[in-house]
């Protein structure tokens, strides 16, 4: 089951953070389909978080058709955003060598804010660059 974080300093709102969480541990194949998400009264327990920003998350996953709630049982997964079981295994070289890549910056002295700034900066470089070759 997904455990949610929050990070206050991220200037996300926490109930997109929530999402975020949810969709990207679909894309990884963390949650899957029939999986239940977490009640609002452990997120609220576990986090510290306003049930009302939950149910807020919860109720926008189910617009996007992404989870079902089902009365006195709880939200469940009704699809997921990953691909099939190949292309999540032909992450996992990928999954590797940025690990390894992780282990160097720590080696360096990075911190974690250190190392987020250097992945966006990096990630965003490198998108800029591409759109530039396709305009």
């Amino acid at each position: 089951m997904i455990e949610f974080h929050l990070d206050a300093r991220s200037g996300v709102a926490p109930y997109l953070q929530l999402i975020q969480q949810v969709r990207h541990a679909m894309r990884l194949g963390l949650l899957a389909e029939g999986d239940r998400l977490p009640t609002v009264k452990d997120v609220v327990a576990r986090v510290a978080i306003n049930p009302n920003t939950v149910l807020k998350a919860y109720r926008e996953l189910e617009y996007e058709g992404l989870v079902q709630p089902r009365p006195g049982l709880g939200t469940f997964v009704t699809r997921t955003l990953g691909g099939d079981d190949d292309s999540r295994a032909a992450h996992e070289p990928l999954r590797r060598s940025l690990t390894e890549w992780l282990q160097r910056a720590r080696e360096a002295g990075l911190d974690d804010e250190d190392v987020e700034a250097l992945l966006l900066s990096t990630f965003r470089d490198f998108s800029e660059e591409r759109a530039g070759r396709r305009g």
